[in-house]
């Protein structure tokens, strides 16, 4: 095993030099043609004057190699590191893995998609039943406008969302009213091509998704705030709302949900999507809603 680590070093080492390095690079192919010839000359000795001829080929060879040795000697010095490179590059990995996962944007390792045993009665057990609407003047103030653009043009028909999300959502409100008194509300559920395009051409800063590339598109995602003496709260710079954000984003783990507000990058306090494989991959007319392709 030691053998074969030590020889693929020797060789990609070689190999390196060979395609990085013209001075070695030339060398070879002129230390290759001088081999070839030789051996040329070895098998007509041969075959003209027998093996005392061949074994002083095969000695003139011999020196021919030591001699593409030496001619290495003044790339010596780099060799060391070329061989720290070759070691090192392939056990980086390795060591990473040892010390644990690897996290991308979007997605954390810790976060397990098991439920403990109450989440999972009322996931299974009685459908809860979405909230009441709110009326239209409680989405016009200032504040929800700011945050959320052009949201006179938001769904928030519950029955528009995937069945098993919907579910899993309101499990989440339920949670958040019994476990911490808070109240929320729902912003947007379901969301058109057509407007997911128009909110993508506000900027980076709204959303980075266009068309069919959101999971508001398919029914599996939504946008929500928490409803305070009356009014919507969304900024998360409000002491209060950051507290319910944090524990918004710790039940909506809790029932297998991804939270917006854990991203690495444009945080979305407010979003939790429930990513299904196969789902992303099809495409609704804008006016099929995305519960006739729920599972």
């Amino acid at each position: 095993m030691i053998f074969a680590v030590v020889l693929y070093f020797t060789l990609a080492t070689a190999a390196l030099a060979f395609l990085l390095l013209p001075g070695p690079r030339a060398q070879a192919l002129g230390w290759t043609q001088r081999i070839i010839r030789n051996g040329a000359a070895v098998r007509r000795s041969i075959a003209a004057r027998g093996h005392r001829s061949a074994n002083r080929m095969l000695r003139a060879l011999s020196k021919q190699s030591t001699q593409a040795c030496e001619g290495l000697a003044p790339y010596r010095r780099w060799m060391p590191a070329a061989v720290v490179l070759l070691i090192v590059a392939p056990l980086l990995p390795l060591v990473l893995a040892l010390r644990g996962f690897l996290q991308l944007d979007g997605y954390d390792h810790r976060v397990s998609r098991e439920v403990n045993q109450h989440i999972a009665v009322l996931l299974e057990g009685e459908q809860l039943v979405p909230p009441p609407l709110l009326p239209p003047a409680w989405f016009a103030t200032r504040e929800v406008e700011h945050a959320r653009p052009l949201i006179h043009g938001a769904s928030r028909q519950w029955e528009l969302m995937n069945s098993e999300f919907r579910q899993r959502l309101l499990v989440v409100f339920k949670l958040m009213r019994d476990k911490h008194g808070i109240e929320m509300v729902l912003l947007e559920g379901y969301r058109s091509p057509q407007r997911q395009q128009q909110l993508a051409g506000l900027g980076p800063q709204t959303t980075r998704a266009g068309a069919f590339e959101s999971w508001h598109q398919y029914g599996l995602a939504a946008d929500c705030a928490f409803v305070r003496n009356g009014r919507i709260v969304i900024s998360e710079q409000d002491p209060w709302a950051a507290d319910a954000y944090a524990r918004y984003g710790e039940a909506a783990r809790s029932v297998g949900l991804v939270w917006g507000g854990g991203w690495r990058s444009l945080k979305d306090y407010g979003h939790v999507e429930l990513p299904l494989a196969g789902v992303m991959t099809r495409r609704l007319s804008s006016d099929q809603p995305a519960t006739a392709h729920a599972h």
